[in-house]
């Protein structure tokens, strides 16, 4: 098996394996800091999960195709790495619309404080949920504000982190107690209890009292990033972010290969072995060290080891574009404000309760709960000037509770009946069908496409189509996790990936802390 020709060296300081945003984060703090640094990417372009594409031929939207909100990047990647990037935030937080008595209405939370506290009473018939919102977001605003900072720096033990905290009524609200509990004791309304958990199940397929608590860690870091908890818009779309860490990661010395697979890693815990694929065939490159952005399944393929348990994703993303967006039911709220924020759907507690227990039995959702938010109303950039100014929007949406198993045995016929009953569900509310609003492509075919779990397993070798490479892990460490949440048996493999302790999401912390292990921080 010959030794690559086309790199710069034989033998590399570091090989990364994985051109996403977190492998590239680490190539670009490892090259910065003088190593010699080779990414090693199997698809023709970097950026993994965090691109943008145009999947609508002939029209002109560069959609972020899979990751899409930006809360979880620290400001001091963006700093350090010098970044042109920005994020914008949303005029709205979430409108959730739902009928009461008959009569269309809903819960449009965010723009001004006033606002707020009347759709509330409108809602709820008093401020008494208004006022316990207030004070749960408090709670968790002060955990955020304490706890995001620990994200990158060395990984803390458990008693550590709650002592950082300073709250033990909070400590056991978030990491002791099932999350419905703290829902069910603040929250009276059906509608109010569902809009907060709903940052409980993103990628995350369980109940609210599931006693693994895997809601509770899904909620955490939904709810710390930034120190606010804020979701905001990347500005060009995710895929702005991706260019810029690659380009971030060569201007400082970094090697990007793409088209190049990694088969094998051979290591004896000083120096290793990559062996990868390109259409030439198998060749190898040595490296003091490698770093693996990929799933835990991935690198205990490439390392011949035993595979951690299977992960399994459990959502739908479906992207939109549409001519305008639709007329609501709802009138007293403008499809402009309602569309701005999180637009939840069927997402109230009892209806995440039965859609859940519904999939869990084996049968897609009747009724699938989903939240919709539009890019284009923030940041009209991803739009060409002419679908702008012809009032084009995008919309993407995120469906909750449909596990990959659903799938299984019949991939296609079963994607095209969980989105037809999830449009339907959004069509309830709106006073015309969603798919009347959508653009024509060149074809004269309408612009949407959807995605489950086995399509992201497809298209990005996401092991069951998990989100986070498998579920997320609560931000703390013991003595088998290693000082930054990245190591591995192997003194010189590090994992960079989102199954890193403190990974999922778009953050490039495991990517940052990876390459700090690696410097030996």
């Amino acid at each position: 098996m010959p030794a690559a020709e086309a790199f710069s060296r034989a033998v590399y300081d570091a090989v990364i394996v994985g051109g996403g945003h977190n492998g590239l984060v680490a190539a670009a703090y490892l090259a910065r800091a003088g190593q010699n640094v080779l990414v090693l990417e199997r698809l023709e372009n970097t950026g993994g999960a965090a691109i943008s594409t145009r999947p609508f031929a002939g029209v002109d939207a560069r959609l972020s195709r899979y990751s899409y909100l930006v809360s979880l990047l620290p400001g001091k990647i963006v700093n350090d790495l010098r970044l042109p990037f920005a994020v914008r935030r949303r005029t709205v937080s979430s409108y959730t619309p739902t009928l009461r008595g008959g009569r269309a209405t809903g819960l449009l939370v965010g723009g001004d404080e006033e606002g707020t506290r009347a759709s509330f009473a409108e809602l709820t018939g008093s401020d008494a949920e208004y006022t316990s919102w207030l004070r749960f977001y408090e709670r968790t605003r002060t955990a955020a504000e304490r706890l995001f900072p620990s994200l990158t720096e060395p990984l803390p033990s458990r008693e550590q982190l709650r002592d950082r905290l300073g709250d033990d009524a909070t400590w056991s609200m978030l990491f002791e107690e099932p999350i419905g509990t703290a829902v069910e004791e603040h929250f009276t309304d059906d509608l109010v209890r569902g809009v907060v958990l709903t940052d409980a199940l993103i990628g995350t397929f369980a109940d609210a009292h599931d006693p693994s608590l895997a809601q509770n860690r899904c909620f955490l870091y939904h709810v710390i990033g930034g120190g606010t908890g804020d979701w905001n818009v990347p500005v060009g779309g995710m895929g702005t972010f991706t260019d810029a860490l690659a380009d971030a990661a060569r201007g400082a010395g970094a090697e990007i290969a793409t088209g190049h697979e990694v088969l094998r890693i051979h290591t004896d815990g000083r120096n290793a072995e990559v062996v990868f694929r390109t259409e030439d065939g198998e060749s190898t490159v040595a490296a003091r060290r490698v770093l693996v952005n990929a799933a835990p399944q991935a690198l205990a393929a490439m390392l011949g080891e035993e595979p951690p348990a299977a992960p399994e994703g459990a959502q739908l993303k479906v992207n939109m574009l549409l001519r305008r967006l639709p007329r609501l039911r709802d009138h007293s709220v403008d499809p402009r404000q309602a569309f701005a924020g999180t637009f939840h759907i069927a997402e109230g507690y009892e209806q995440l309760a039965t859609a859940y227990a519904q999939a869990a039995a084996g049968r897609l959702p009747e009724t699938p709960p989903s939240e919709i938010y539009c890019h284009s109303l923030t940041d009209s950039s991803i739009l060409s000037p002419e679908l702008a100014a012809q009032g084009y929007q995008t919309l993407t949406l995120f469906g909750l509770h449909t596990p990959a198993r659903l799938f299984a045995d019949a991939p296609d016929a079963t994607r095209d009946a969980l989105l037809k009953a999830t449009l339907a569900a959004l069509d309830a509310h709106l006073e015309e069908p969603i798919t009347d609003c959508l653009a024509l492509d060149k074809a004269g075919q309408p612009c949407i496409e959807a995605k489950t779990p086995l399509d992201l397993e497809h298209d990005l070798r996401l092991p069951g189509g998990h989100i986070f490479h498998r579920d997320l892990a609560f931000p703390y460490g013991d003595e088998a996790t290693g000082r930054w949440g990245v190591e591995t048996a192997h003194p010189n493999v590090l994992l960079c990936g989102a199954g890193a302790v403190r990974g999922g999401g778009v953050s490039g912390i495991p990517g940052h802390n990876a390459a700090m292990a690696a410097l030996g921080q």
